[in-house]
């Protein structure tokens, strides 16, 4: 298929005199899909979706079309049936893509071939960026203003394995794609009764052992039919392309992420599954543990009560205050609430377009569960100034803060970072009557520490822990040995303590940082940042929280496209003058409004 560019036709004029004759003067009560084309006109081009088509070809549909069809699909959460059904039947969506009531239209298998196309050229940023851009012009969204930022979970669309089960399901995939490509070789490789005993059907289809004992021995008995069949496998009598099946080389993976594999010296094998460290052999860190054969970027995440199997959705959108009101009702609303007629305050609010301000969604980014808050802060930041959004000030949780990443901010992009820093996590802030980090006195011009008991450090190391600067300050034992606070200032075994001092710079923004959350002028200030649990709500209800495809190369344009109809349904709320109707309203809360008046 190849794309040739054009520019989006005009409304037919038997569409457009429909909608005129439908709507009329009610312009409240137009579609979105009418606002659309009526308040922005053409924002999308064919042109910034070329790299994912080729130049020859049969021309298919216009790309800023199919992904005006897929913003407007997840607007209203409808399956590409449904959706390819609304092109043929909705006279709006023809009125915004510019079809003739004779147009056919295209079938559903189109939007997903599209968006695998858009997965697969990595241009899935492509259309917010350029509602973005158009609403920039408008004067909608700016650089320098205030923008919030908070993620949320989002669980992967295959089943959570736990590692009996991955190790089973690792191997009967690998054997799916053997008996798929080469039956006859598999057939003379492996018993088949039983195999199909073993593999026939999932491994969350049947309950495992309950003993201990047993689920180990049937986690070795997987790992040693995996190591048969990949050996089997890399055999120079097996064809060569054997091996290079994704599935095989994923139980590669997944055998020596978990499993230990030695022949000892009378030639026996002896495997064994590995443990956390110290005590096994060590499992590798869980941003690069596979945990499903079926998704590879899909990772174990936890954030306070919460855990899944997944990846993580990080969404920034701006929080400006509104603009001064210039309508007839702004004096009207003045005097009612200056009267405190209420009731009627509120029939003065209604309509107004300075309370449905938008607050835009800027950013988007998926990935890994595992990925932590303060390891995204500068990527977003990095987003938002590649599209000349950059806030004054950002309002973040304390996951994405540290002191390294206020003063890198400040100091990279401008950017003041307002949210609480991270609490001291040790083992004495944690007890609430040890000798926190707090507590000791550091003097940087001496090179030395002071602990509460005014015992000083005897060295002074600069060195960089996890990539970061840092300085470890160690006392001496002959001071801490007799120390009678000891016990509640370490349980080293060295009976002496040590402590991780940040440099100068970062510890003065720490201790500033620290002493200004506890000011009402912060803590008044840091309440804007509350408003974005309103927009996780939004777009949980719009599927963010469950992924429709597997891995983040097809995750991620879903996002996008849902942050691009999410600010959609935002910009009609604006237009029309209608609030949000942001939280479900209970037969008892209506109540309300009929007693105050």
């Amino acid at each position: 298929m190849c794309m040739q560019p054009v520019a989006w036709p005009e409304p037919d004029p038997q569409v457009a005199a429909a909608i005129a004759a439908m709507y009329g003067s009610r312009k409240t009560e137009r579609p979105l899909a009418v606002l659309i084309r009526d308040r922005l006109g053409e924002w999308l081009r064919d042109e910034d979706f070329a790299a994912a088509f080729g130049t020859r070809g049969k021309p298919g549909w216009s790309p800023s079309r199919l992904a005006l069809v897929t913003v407007l699909q997840r607007a209203e959460n409808l399956t590409d049936r449904r959706a390819a059904d609304a092109v043929r039947t909705r006279i709006d969506w023809r009125y915004l893509l510019g079809l003739p009531f004779d147009d056919p239209g295209s079938g559903h298998t189109v939007l997903a071939e599209f968006r695998a196309r858009v997965a697969d050229a990595s241009l899935e940023q492509v259309v917010l960026d350029a509602l973005l851009e158009r609403l920039a012009a408008g004067g909608l969204v700016k650089a320098g203003g205030k923008q919030r930022t908070d993620s949320t979970h989002v669980v992967a669309a295959v089943a959570a394995l736990n590692r009996l089960e991955l190790a089973g399901e690792s191997v009967r995939a690998a054997l799916e794609a053997l008996a798929a490509a080469h039956p006859a070789w598999l057939e003379q490789r492996v018993c088949v009764p039983d195999f199909v005993r073993r593999y026939g059907t999932p491994m969350t289809s049947w309950r495992p052992p309950a003993s201990q004992a047993r689920r180990d021995e049937l986690a070795v008995a997987y790992a040693k039919d995996g190591y048969a069949l990949l050996g089997a496998a890399c055999d120079s009598a097996a064809p060569a392309w054997l091996r290079e099946l994704p599935a095989a080389g994923v139980l590669r993976r997944v055998l020596l992420q978990n499993y230990t594999r030695t022949i000892t010296k009378d030639g026996r094998e002896v495997i064994r599954r590995r443990e956390k460290e110290p005590e096994g052999d060590g499992l590798p860190p869980g941003h690069a543990r596979i945990a499903s054969p079926y998704d590879l970027d899909a990772r174990r995440g936890v954030k306070r009560e919460e855990f899944w199997l997944g990846y993580k959705l990080h969404i920034t959108e701006t929080c400006d205050d509104a603009p001064p009101c210039t309508c007839p009702r702004a004096a009207a609303r003045q005097h009612a609430q200056e009267g405190g007629r209420h009731a009627n305050a509120r029939e003065h609010d209604k309509g107004c377009a300075h309370l449905v301000f938008p607050n835009l969604i800027t950013s988007v980014a998926t990935t890994d569960a595992t990925v932590t808050g303060n390891q995204m802060t500068g990527a977003i930041h990095d987003d938002l100034a590649e599209k000349n959004l950059a806030p004054g000030r950002h309002y973040l949780d304390s996951g994405y803060l540290s002191a390294a990443v206020v003063v890198s901010a400040l100091a990279t992009w401008g950017i003041a970072l307002i949210g609480p820093l991270l609490a001291d996590t040790s083992a004495q802030a944690r007890a609430g009557h040890g000798y926190a980090r707090a507590g000791f006195t550091t003097g940087y011009d001496t090179k030395t520490v002071t602990c509460p008991q005014g015992k000083s450090s005897v060295s002074w190391t600069p060195c960089a822990q996890r990539g970061k600067d840092a300085i470890v300050a160690t006392f001496s034992a002959s001071d801490c040995g007799p120390c009678p606070a000891r016990l509640q200032c370490t349980t080293s075994g060295r009976k002496r303590r040590q402590l991780t001092v940040l440099p100068r710079e970062l510890a003065q923004a720490q201790a500033a940082a620290r002493a200004a959350e506890h000011t009402i002028p912060f803590q008044a200030d840091y309440a804007r940042r509350a408003g974005v649990e309103g927009t996780m709500h939004q777009a949980a209800s719009h599927g963010a929280r469950r992924a429709r495809y597997r891995g983040l190369q097809k995750t991620r344009p879903g996002h996008a496209y849902m942050a691009c109809a999410l600010n959609l349904l935002r910009l009609e709320a604006f237009w029309t003058g209608q609030p949000l109707d942001r939280q479900r309203t209970s037969h008892l809360a209506r109540l309300e409004p009929g007693l105050a008046a």
